[in-house]
């Protein structure tokens, strides 16, 4: 939720310089989804239309499971199973060592987000779908427990903290929402669509639009508490640790932002747009580029 690793000890701003490619896996497309790492195994989609699981040791498959399109959507694991959307409009939950379907549930239209396990349910959004684009499923069975329409697509990925529900959806408004009923707590509307995943730290929900700024505001209330206007549009999903924000811009930029005020600490400037979402753990932050290029600074001055 905050993209914040604070397990990590082997690397460092000290060797990180020295790392190399270990092994790599082609799947039979390009990968959009994010990989999650749990009990040694890597989970990935790819627009081949599977979910993989690899060895994190090798990048030898173990498995893999065929959806019915594109695999768009970032896997999330829990209690030993793995949850993943698909373009083919179904979310499945997948036997985590075998990869044997254990559920499917149909949201009526594409999913590109990311589902979010917490408390026995999987939260995830969905295109609008007449009637609804963010939905409630139970973890253990697929059955729909809840749904809300927000008026547009939700490429945005939930964020779940203290029984309330954040996504950001394509009608220009981040939302909150009762993660037991899916009744709407607040909103707040920005100047463009949000695909921006939220980051929730101390009390504050930090999200991104492509009215080219990065918000933070109340989780209690939705109340702006700051906004920090980059050059392009903002689809990164922020992180936050140590009291700093990080997040990338289509300006090719990022950005790291004081998380009380919004105030610029440093900027680092890629040779193109960063879409990619960073990842923060011992001292280093971590983001791709779409100069194809994975980048490391040190925390402080964005050194890289």
């Amino acid at each position: 939720m905050e993209r914040w690793n604070p397990f990590e000890n082997l690397l460092n701003v000290h060797n990180v310089g020295r790392l190399g490619l270990k092994w790599s896996y082609a799947t039979g497309g390009y990968v959009w989804s994010s990989p999650a790492v749990a009990n040694g195994v890597v989970y990935v989609g790819s627009n081949d239309g599977n979910v993989y699981a690899l060895s994190a040791n090798t990048g030898a498959k173990l498995w893999s499971y065929t959806t019915g399109s594109g695999v768009y959507s970032s896997p999330a694991v829990a209690n030993g199973m793995v949850y993943v959307g698909s373009l083919d409009t179904n979310v499945y939950a997948l036997n985590a060592s075998t990869g044997a379907l254990l559920w499917s549930s149909t949201t009526g239209d594409l999913v590109y987000s990311s589902p979010a396990v917490a408390n026995g349910v999987v939260y995830v959004g969905a295109e609008h779908y007449p009637g609804a684009d963010v939905y409630a499923l139970d973890a253990s069975t697929g059955a729909q427990l809840w749904s809300y329409s927000t008026g547009g697509h939700v490429d945005s990925s939930p964020a779940v903290a203290n029984g309330v529900v954040y996504v950001g959806s394509d009608d220009d408004n981040v939302y909150a929402l009762n993660a037991r009923t899916g009744v709407l707590l607040w909103s707040y509307a920005t100047g463009n669509f949000v695909d921006s995943s939220p980051a929730v730290a101390d009390g504050v929900v930090y999200v991104g639009s492509h009215d080219d700024n990065v918000y933070a505001l109340n989780a209690k209330t939705g109340a702006l508490l700051w906004s920090y206007a980059t050059l392009g549009g903002v689809s990164s999903s922020p992180a936050v640790a140590n009291g700093v924000v990080y997040v990338g811009s289509d300006d090719d930029n990022v950005y790291a932002l004081n998380a009380r005020t919004g105030v610029l600490l440093w900027s680092y400037a890629t040779g193109n747009a960063v879409e990619s979402s960073p990842a923060v753990a011992n001292g280093m932050v971590y983001v791709g580029s779409d100069d194809d290029n994975v980048y490391a600074f040190g925390l402080k001055r964005g050194s890289k």
